[in-house]
């Protein structure tokens, strides 16, 4: 079976973005109950020399919507990144959501067998468009989506894999 590939990346990520901002919601709803200063939660990080949550919520939107954009060919947006609230990371899950849905999935499948340039903080990289989809950015968007929901867990909001994988689409309960 051959996969497109926009159907092997873009609704796995828009799944799990569903998915953290539910945990955004439980996260918000955590503070409520226990009386906890929100910015507790939205700074807390795992180690000193680890984004903290909010910044992980960010560079996790960052993956999805800049994948979508150099796999298409499109101008991604590129939010201020001043996030100060649970409701302003819903935000900005939700706009990210709003400009992938806006792609033409078949310009994001185009993209294999194309070359994809990017810069990094040190150094410019290129990869075929589906190595860069499978290899890089979906490892990336998984790692710091990932991070976001440890940040939470260990910091004693009651979350699940359900609440990390979001509405799995498809899944029949019998």
């Amino acid at each position: 079976m051959s996969l497109p590939l926009y159907q092997a990346s873009i609704p796995v990520m828009l799944q799990i973005l569903g998915g953290l901002s539910g945990v955004c919601d439980k996260a918000s709803a955590h503070c409520a109950e226990k009386k906890i200063d929100p910015s507790a939660l939205l700074t807390a990080r795992l180690f000193p020399n680890m984004y903290m949550f909010q910044k992980q919520v960010q560079v996790a939107t960052d993956w999805v919507r800049n994948t979508a954009a150099m796999l298409s060919g499109v101008e991604a947006p590129k939010p201020a990144n001043d996030e100060k609230t649970f409701d302003d990371l819903r935000a900005r899950i939700a706009s990210t959501v709003a400009f992938v849905n806006s792609i033409d999935p078949d310009k994001i499948s185009a993209a294999e067998g194309r070359e994809i340039t990017w810069a990094t903080s040190t150094n410019t990289r290129m990869m075929m468009g589906e190595d860069f989809a499978l290899h890089q950015a979906l490892p990336q968007f998984f790692f710091h989506v990932t991070s976001a929901y440890a940040i939470l867990r260990h910091n004693g909001v009651e979350l699940a894999k359900r609440d990390f994988m979001g509405d799995v689409p498809r899944v029949k309960n019998l």
